[in-house]
């Protein structure tokens, strides 16, 4: 991996409060893209939304300044990958990189035999998560304990696969698929049952996130790219600001008087006209167009300020 420079660069103005999306190259930590990140905007406060393995490439989601304080709101939304697995062997991480855990056999995919297995890992399921993994156990990461040889206890979680699709068959052993899942779904998993059915074992060769809740590939940009704006000095055209996050909440324009005493924890009302009753999260956004707070509901078209930019 090529480690990125710890030159700090400082910019005047710094970023406002948002999310850039990066396209993550492989080989790469979250925590690592979050570091080149941090020099490339000269802003320290970033965290990225939902952790990628170093093998995956594609959609990675960082939030900066006050918009950290918005994680909370980000973190069940669903995702999408494009996976490809290769068959005839497993590993002991799920993917290329791990050592393997049993011999190699030959493999000659049959289409019809593999749409019969998909059928049952689509929908709601129960799912070991991989030991080497960032679930954690009594507060450790598994990895950490896995690592150290260190029995590692996880217990399974229900996801959910909204959609598993066969996209193609690149190699005899090879498949590619196309997978939307809910948030806490580990493909290197389905790969690994996946081959433990088939009974030859697999593990996850390329694997892509695609989108990320409402963030598509389409939108991230690579990190050379934004190291480019940088020096370019467009990097705001990078940034999402907080005020157009979160776009399945309906926002409420407010006034000067009532932003300040949203600022000092007092409810809010919003239009009948624009919110919906019942509306569980209302955004509240000041005349100048900048995200205030996150509103939740107390009384009909009334709000209480839950989480204040």
């Amino acid at each position: 991996m090529t480690q990125p420079s710890t030159s700090i660069r400082t910019r005047s103005p710094l970023l406002k409060d948002g999310v850039i999306l990066v396209n993550k190259p492989e080989s790469w930590t979250s925590h690592d893209v979050v570091g080149k990140l941090r020099r490339i905007t000269g802003t320290r406060r970033i965290g990225h939304l939902g952790t990628l393995d170093p093998l995956a490439t594609g959609v990675l989601p960082c939030i900066l300044n006050r918009a950290t304080r918005l994680a909370q709101f980000f973190m069940r939304g669903d995702k999408r990958y494009t996976a490809r697995i290769h068959f005839g062997h497993s590993t002991d991480t799920y993917d290329k990189q791990g050592a393997a855990t049993s011999e190699e056999v030959p493999v000659t995919l049959d289409r019809e035999q593999l749409e019969a297995a998909l059928t049952q890992f689509r929908g709601v399921l129960q799912q070991m998560p991989p030991a080497i993994s960032a679930k954690k156990i009594g507060g450790v990461p598994a990895y950490k304990l896995a690592r150290k040889n260190l029995p590692v206890e996880l217990k399974a979680v229900e996801v959910t696969l909204h959609l598993l699709d066969l996209l193609d068959l690149p190699a005899p052993n090879e498949a590619v698929f196309d997978i939307h899942c809910s948030a806490g779904t580990y493909v290197r998993s389905l790969a690994h049952d996946l081959g433990q059915l088939l009974g030859c074992g697999a593990y996850v060769e390329e694997l892509t996130r695609t989108a990320s809740g409402s963030f598509g590939i389409d939108q991230a940009r690579t990190l050379a790219e934004l190291e480019q704006m940088a020096d370019d000095e467009r990097l705001e055209e990078s940034l999402i600001p907080a005020a157009a996050l979160l776009p399945e909440m309906p926002s409420e324009t407010v006034d000067s008087l009532t932003e300040s005493q949203i600022r000092h924890g007092r409810d809010f009302r919003v239009s009948p006209f624009r919110v919906t009753r019942g509306t569980k999260y209302v955004k509240a956004i000041s005349a100048a167009g900048e995200l205030i707070a996150i509103g939740e509901v107390k009384l009909p078209n009334l709000y209480h300020p839950v989480l204040v930019l």
